[in-house]
């Protein structure tokens, strides 16, 4: 047998270190979600590595309670990841921490000009840009026609108070006991809910000078609002333990007329395997006030960054402007609206979904934030057991939410 001179084996064994280098290893951590399904993003990951055989993903996916936490203990361990997807409600803090990389010199002109500008407040914090936004989403109004048509009702309401009116309609006429039904557990769920209330009432979080001011005004008539619904049986009562998927399968189920949901029930709703009411479902802007608002909406969405301890900070920027690109989201545009203007004029996007592009047209152009601030995972918790307080009668929505601004420390 002839043996390799050790000039050989050294070559072929620095031939063989290239070839391991030559692989990049990305790192990233997505949310469990009906919009964009695991299966979703790893075929959108597959479709990126089939472009790009360098570079290796290891997709992590948590549920969204545990994306903020993961995030932050896996940065301070110093083996966190490349690209995280991350809520509107974080900029603030992950910008304060130094978790994110500033990318506002990769963006280029026609991102700028191409991304919805609504979308773009998703991955901003003091004028710089922390990623590019990726799920764009607010809450809409979904109703069953079906049950409006029998209940004589010719059109969805345009105030929360016609709502009431309409649930108090159908629930008199015996179409269904509980005519609403929210996602109200003590979770982030109950503040996107209570952030559209709030915006449909001309509330505010926080005032000029960064202090409570949700007291008073919108912010307790959002909250007043909620519990009186409960209290006029109008509410699922379960909704103090719901979050979205439970209000999608209440609502599938035909056991509702009325809920507010993000973007991904109205396919699944219409269409899905499980949905006992296809054909039937309406969506519509979450309704306004009279003499304040004509429609009401928060901004939902989530984006993805790259990391600030990133060894590939190129590489990861490469896969996220893919994962963003007008064509792989129009690919899943029946999941999750895509943030390209030019998306919805194009009828492979919008066909079949009409209706719901109709309602996005204008409550993406109205969205409200629920408060900028790195103290923002600290006050929505208090916010949560404020409202649970309220909606189980322990406590008036008043002094509820008079004992979360006091333990702010805002």
């Amino acid at each position: 047998m002839k043996l390799l001179s050790t000039s050989a084996l050294a070559g072929m064994l620095a031939l063989g270190a290239a070839m391991a280098q030559a692989e990049t290893v990305l790192n990233g951590l997505f949310m469990s979600q009906s919009a964009y399904s695991e299966a979703d993003v790893r075929a959108m990951a597959d479709a990126f590595t089939a472009a790009h055989p360098d570079i290796k993903l290891n997709l992590e996916f948590v549920p969204y309670e545990g994306l903020r936490d993961k995030t932050l203990l896996a940065q301070g361990s110093g083996n966190g990841y490349d690209v995280v997807l991350f809520d509107v409600i974080w900029p603030a803090e992950y910008a304060t921490n130094g978790i994110l990389l500033d990318v506002s010199d990769r963006i280029t002109p026609e991102m700028k000009a191409g991304v919805l500008p609504g979308a773009w407040t998703t991955v901003e914090y003091q004028g710089k840009q922390y990623g590019m936004p990726w799920i764009l989403d607010t809450k809409y109004l979904f109703y069953n026609k079906d049950m409006l048509a029998k209940a004589g009702i010719a059109a969805p309401p345009n105030t929360w108070a016609e709502l009431s009116d309409q649930a108090k309609i159908i629930k008199d006429k015996g179409i269904v006991e509980y005519p609403i039904v929210w996602s109200w557990a003590q979770a982030e769920a109950v503040i996107c809910d209570y952030t559209t209330l709030l915006s449909a009432y001309g509330g505010s979080f926080l005032d000029a000078n960064g202090k409570p001011a949700f007291t008073s005004g919108g912010g307790l008539k959002a909250l007043e609002y909620m519990k009186a619904t409960v209290d006029a049986g109008l509410t699922n009562p379960n909704s103090k333990e719901y979050l979205e998927e439970d209000v999608r399968r209440v609502f599938s189920n035909g056991e509702a007329a009325f809920a507010l949901n993000w973007t991904y029930m109205f396919n699944l709703a219409n269409a899905g395997d499980d949905s006992k009411v296809k054909g039937m479902i309406g969506v519509a802007p979450a309704p306004g006030v009279d003499g304040i608002s004509k429609i009401s909406a928060m901004n939902g969405s989530m984006g993805l960054g790259v990391t600030k301890t990133s060894k590939h900070p190129d590489e990861a920027w490469e896969f996220v402007t893919y994962m963003t690109s007008q064509p792989t989201q129009d690919a899943y545009a029946k999941l999750s609206l895509p943030i390209w203007a030019a998306s919805y004029d194009d009828p492979a996007v919008t066909k079949g979904q009409e209706d719901m592009i109709a309602a996005a047209r204008v409550s993406l152009a109205a969205m409200f934030p629920r408060p900028t601030t790195p103290k923002y995972n600290e006050l929505s918790s208090l916010l949560q057991v404020a409202i649970q307080e309220a909606l189980l009668g322990t406590n008036t929505p008043a002094d509820a939410l008079a004992n979360a601004a006091a333990a702010s420390g805002l």
